[in-house]
């Protein structure tokens, strides 16, 4: 199977070993993964800050190097869910809308990728120890993913997924979110990171690099030892 990845800002700029990690898997799987080096942001940035033309520009150059039949897999959540439900509202009524519909129906992110459409869930992964996993805003209410990291997860040898308090709510990043509202993005992260303390977990794993960013940020600032992981690290770690 033929699969282009988008790597994300975070991941481009911060991260880039999740996205070789990602890309690792994906070989692993059985797919010829391709890189247009054209590529770059999805747009939601601008779009999330109310530039709403300039983002318009932005997703219409996405479109233009994602375009052909080939699935696009991204260690994002949040990036895929903003090419599935606002590009949309940004072309809505213009000439690329059937390029929008099509586009949104080939993205996907990377763990709903693996288990929805190669139905691969076991790659032969260990790591040591008892892990966290926190649901992404974007990953649990734009994209629907739930059970598809666990899933993955619960195969990687060694590896014990203790739940947390409060799972599904949100680590307090939110983009500019972080910027404007600052104390109460904190008080967010500082909940998250003690309910996933209070699981005793060494690891705390999740989709999106954005939400782990902010909450290693706070482990940071307090001297804790939990570590926090993509996914795709995960998945490509002991082989």
């Amino acid at each position: 199977m033929n699969v282009q990845i988008f790597i994300p800002c975070f991941v481009d700029q911060l991260y880039p070993d999740t996205g070789f990690n990602m890309v690792k898997v994906l070989e692993k799987a059985g797919c010829t993964v391709s890189y247009n080096t054209a590529q770059t942001c999805c747009g939601q940035p601008a779009f999330n800050a109310g530039f709403w033309d300039e983002a318009k520009s932005v997703c219409a150059k996405f479109l233009k190097d994602f375009k052909g039949s080939d699935y696009i897999v991204a260690p994002s959540a949040s990036c895929v869910g903003f090419v599935r439900n606002y590009y949309t509202k940004l072309f809505e009524n213009s000439s690329l809308h059937h390029e929008v519909v099509d586009i949104g129906r080939r993205t996907f992110e990377f763990s709903e990728f693996l288990i929805k459409v190669l139905k691969k869930d076991d790659f032969g992964a260990t790591l040591e120890g008892k892990a966290t996993y926190h649901d992404s805003c974007a990953g649990l209410r734009e994209c629907r993913i739930k059970q598809e990291p666990r899933q993955l997860l619960n195969n990687v040898k060694g590896l014990e997924i203790a739940e947390m308090n409060d799972v599904e709510t949100c680590c307090g990043f939110g983009g500019t979110f972080a910027v404007k509202f600052e104390s109460i993005s904190m008080g967010m992260g500082e909940q998250k990171v003690e309910n996933a303390l209070a699981t005793g977990a060494k690891y705390l794993i999740s989709t999106d690099h954005s939400c782990l960013m902010h909450l290693h940020g706070y482990i940071k600032q307090k001297g804790y030892s939990l570590q926090t992981l993509h996914l795709a690290d995960v998945l490509a770690n002991g082989w």
